[in-house]
């Protein structure tokens, strides 16, 4: 009876150390799954919402992710992989319903910014893979090797992906060739 009450005693312990880590993770790259996720779906809201079922099958699964320093890219992937499975979802029921969907009111940063609305604009109409990899490098900030890390990709990989996506958002934006901007 005493050997049992030690097991559990043991798995109470670990949970809640698997707990206090999860929180501990999550704290630091909680912002990053919300812009992954409304650098695809653009509205606000259902960012919100893909981000917040992102955050809860990640807590489901944090049990099983054999290396939790891979968190990050993990979420990433996930939070990625759930807004794509959103979007096409959203384009089929406004397909069958027949139904335009108004363009979110807030643009990140730039909202009275003519310029940057016109760049979300061309970076929406880049494919998923370019648009991910834009994201995270140029508007995010992180490195080719941590945008590398994050997608589970080789480097080589994002470097060709950004230079297609700066090559494809200078042909639709002219002002960006002539500025010089990369």
């Amino acid at each position: 009876m005493h050997e049992r009450a030690a097991q559990w005693s043991e798995l109470v312990s670990l949970d809640e150390e698997l707990e206090r880590e999860f929180e501990l993770r999550l704290t630091e790259c909680s912002t990053l799954a919300f812009r992954v996720a409304f650098s695809v779906l653009r509205h606000r809201e259902d960012a919100e919402d893909v981000a917040q079922e992102a955050f809860a099958k990640a807590y489901r699964s944090f049990r099983q992710l054999r290396n939790r320093e891979r968190f990050r890219a993990w979420l990433v992937r996930m939070t990625w992989r759930m807004a794509l499975d959103r979007q096409r979802a959203d384009r089929r029921r406004f397909r069958r319903e027949d139904v335009v969907r108004p363009p979110d009111a807030v643009t990140p940063q730039v909202e009275s910014d003519e310029r940057g609305q016109m760049l979300w604009r061309a970076i929406d109409t880049l494919s998923e893979k370019l648009r991910v990899v834009i994201v995270l490098a140029a508007i995010e900030g992180y490195d080719i090797k941590e945008v590398a890390a994050l997608l589970e990709l080789p480097e080589g990989t994002v470097k060709s992906r950004l230079f297609l996506a700066r090559q494809q958002l200078k042909e639709s934006l002219p002002w960006m060739a002539r500025s010089g901007t990369r």
